[in-house]
């Protein structure tokens, strides 16, 4: 079957993030020089230089599978690459792990864990207090004040199983901010949540990088990075572009990332490829040829 044509991406329907202008950092937060990582022998990631700048907000995308939560691993000292070199915040990976927060996906964490949302976003301050101290009151405003900025003040005691998703996602990232980093590393922040909670998330978060912290957040939503975000990372085992969402959307490069996948913008799957062999898409994502219509 012959792949229909993929459409650009225009600036009028996906404005780029307009709020902070990109600014080359003499200090990146990040640097990647020809890294390669990967699981049991396998690639996830190869021969991938990237400088990312202090206080940038950034989207990674890419298809599922293609590494975009391999390269956050790296980046947090969780995963060691096979090769290449990487520098985190002027060092190694992990050096500075108190100055970086790591928000996983939400399907590996485990939500039949009996604690409430306070104690989840007081773990954030962990780093910060050592093996043998409890927290004080600074520990304690902290995580009022994480709270209050993610709109979860009137559920601090609740159980966190008990949580919807889109309050789940905000309690884990109240947790990131109690930390007080100064690298947030976001594995897709805002999927699966409505609007209203997106918007709110992502306004956070653009708070944070206006006051010089540095996020980077992989997502399959590619109007939403194009809305939110001041530059848009294509990955696909390697750098397959990176700029501004007019750069990076563009129909031929969103064919080079994607190939035989679906892509989501605004929360509709757009099929670039109709083969009949597909990987598995991300979760809440269907391949047109098993879509529910009603879900549509």
């Amino acid at each position: 079957m012959t792949s229909p044509e993929p459409t650009a991406v225009h600036d009028h329907s996906l404005p780029a993030a307009a709020h902070r202008p990109l600014q080359p950092s003499t200090s990146p937060a990040v640097r990647f020089r020809a890294v390669t990582a990967g699981y049991d022998g396998r690639a996830a990631i190869e021969d991938v230089s990237i400088d990312i700048g202090t206080g940038s907000l950034v989207a990674i995308l890419g298809p599922n599978g293609g590494g975009k939560s391999t390269a956050l691993k790296v980046i947090a000292g969780l995963l060691r690459p096979w090769r290449g070199t990487v520098e985190v915040l002027g060092g190694p990976p992990g050096r500075e792990a108190h100055r970086v927060a790591y928000v996983p996906q939400a399907e590996v964490v485990d939500w039949s864990f009996p604690v409430t949302v306070w104690d989840v976003v007081m773990m954030g301050r962990y780093p910060r207090l050592g093996p043998f101290r409890r927290p004080g009151p600074a520990d304690r405003d902290a995580v009022r004040d994480a709270l209050a900025q993610v709109g979860m003040t009137d559920s601090a005691q609740t159980q966190i199983g008990a949580l919807s998703g889109g309050q789940r996602r905000r309690a884990f990232l109240a947790r990131a901010i109690a930390a007080d980093p100064d690298l947030y590393l976001l594995d897709e922040p805002v999927t699966g949540v409505d609007i209203s909670t997106q918007e709110d998330l992502m306004h956070v978060l653009d708070a944070e990088a206006g006051r010089g912290k540095t996020i980077v957040a992989t997502t399959h939503d590619l109007a939403a990075a194009a809305h939110h975000f001041d530059r848009l990372i294509a990955v696909n085992r390697r750098i397959i572009a990176s700029g501004g969402a007019s750069e990076v959307l563009a129909g031929d490069v969103l064919a080079r990332i994607y190939g035989p996948h679906i892509v989501v913008l605004g929360g509709q799957a757009l099929l670039f490829d109709d083969a009949h062999h597909h990987d598995s898409p991300p979760p809440g994502v269907a391949h047109h040829h098993d879509e529910d219509p009603g879900r549509r």
